[in-house]
C-alpha cells in the first residue's frame, strides 16, 4: 500500500541533481529562445505557473515507498528523445525531453495517482517549449494573408481605395505597408493560449465553458491586430507611410493590441462566471 515518506531519499536528490545538470544544455536552449523571440516571452513564466498549479496540489500527492518501476522505461524513451533533440539542433525535442524528464520523475515518486494529481501542471510545461519553425511559418504567412484581406475588405467599408498583393498593402498615393509577421496576431495567439488555459481550468468547471475560454482567444488576438492594421492604414493615408509605421505609437501597438485582447478574454471569463452555474 502506498505510503507518504518524510523525506526523498539522498540517492534521489542525487539523481535529482545529475538530471539538472544533464538537462543545463536544454535550459540554456529554451532561455535563448524566450529572450530572442517576442511570442516566446512569456515561456520564463511558465515553469513558476506550473509550480504554483503543482503547489495547490501538494497535499494529494503521496510519495510512494516502493517506486514506479515504469519510469525507468519512461527514462529510457527520455532519453532517446534529448539525445535526438541535441544531435538534431531542436530545442522543441530538447525542451519536449526536459518535459518528460519531470514526469518520469512524477511517476517514479507517485506512482500513477501522482501523475495524475500533477497532470495539469505537467502538462502546462508544454507551454514553454517553442513549435518546429516548419509547423509555425506556414501559420504565421496564413495569419498575414488573413489579417491583411480582412483589413482591405473593412477599409473598403469606409471608402478607402486600398489594393492588397498578399501581404502587401498599396495606398492610392503609390507608398506599400507590409503586414508583418508582429502584426499577424501570432504573439497574442501563443501568449494568449496559456493564460486563457489557466483561467478556463480555475475559474470554470465544465469542458464546454473552458473550451469556450480558450477558443474565445482566437477571435481576440486576430481583432486586436486586424484593428491594430486598420488604424495604421488609415493613418498612412493621412499621414503618409513613413509617418504612420516610423513613431513610437506605432511600435508600442504591439503591447497595447495584447492588452486589450487579455482585457477581452478576461471580461469573458468574469462574464461567463456570472452565468448560472452549469453542471460539471
Amino acid at each position: 500500500m502506498s505510503a507518504r515518506v518524510r523525506q526523498i531519499r539522498n540517492s534521489e536528490w542525487l539523481l535529482a541533481g545529475v538530471l539538472v545538470l544533464a538537462f543545463l544544455p536544454a535550459l540554456i536552449a529554451l532561455i535563448g529562445v524566450w529572450t530572442s523571440v517576442d511570442y516566446y516571452s512569456h515561456g520564463f513564466l511558465v515553469p513558476l505557473v506550473a509550480y504554483w498549479a503543482a503547489a495547490r496540489s501538494r497535499t494529494r500527492f503521496a510519495i510512494s515507498e516502493s517506486r514506479d518501476r515504469r519510469a525507468l522505461i519512461a527514462a529510457i524513451a527520455v532519453v532517446l528523445l534529448y539525445a535526438t533533440g541535441l544531435a538534431t539542433g531542436s530545442v522543441s525535442l530538447q525542451g519536449l525531453a526536459l518535459v518528460a524528464a519531470v514526469a518520469s520523475c512524477a511517476l517514479y515518486l507517485g506512482g500513477s495517482r501522482g501523475l495524475r494529481v500533477l497532470a495539469f501542471p505537467l502538462a502546462f510545461l508544454v507551454f514553454m517549449l517553442p513549435l518546429p519553425p516548419d509547423w509555425l511559418t506556414p501559420l504565421i504567412v496564413e495569419l498575414q494573408l488573413m489579417v491583411s484581406a480582412a483589413a482591405v475588405e473593412m477599409l473598403g467599408w469606409f471608402g478607402s481605395a486600398v489594393v492588397r498583393s498578399g501581404n502587401v498593402i498599396q495606398l492610392p498615393a503609390g507608398d506599400t505597408l507590409f503586414v508583418a509577421e508582429a502584426c499577424s496576431g501570432i504573439t497574442s495567439l501563443v501568449t494568449l493560449t496559456p493564460l486563457a488555459i489557466v483561467l478556463a481550468y480555475f475559474t470554470e468547471k465544465t469542458l464546454a465553458r473552458r473550451l469556450t475560454l480558450v477558443l474565445a482567444v482566437v477571435p481576440a488576438a486576430m481583432l486586436g491586430n486586424l484593428l491594430r492594421v486598420i488604424v495604421t492604414v488609415l493613418a498612412a493615408e493621412r499621414y503618409g507611410a513613413e509617418a504612420a509605421t516610423g513613431n513610437w505609437l506605432h511600435e508600442s501597438a504591439g503591447m497595447l493590441t495584447f492588452a486589450l485582447a487579455c482585457l477581452a478574454l478576461i471580461g469573458l471569463g468574469v462574464l461567463m462566471r456570472r452565468l448560472p452555474p452549469a453542471r460539471a
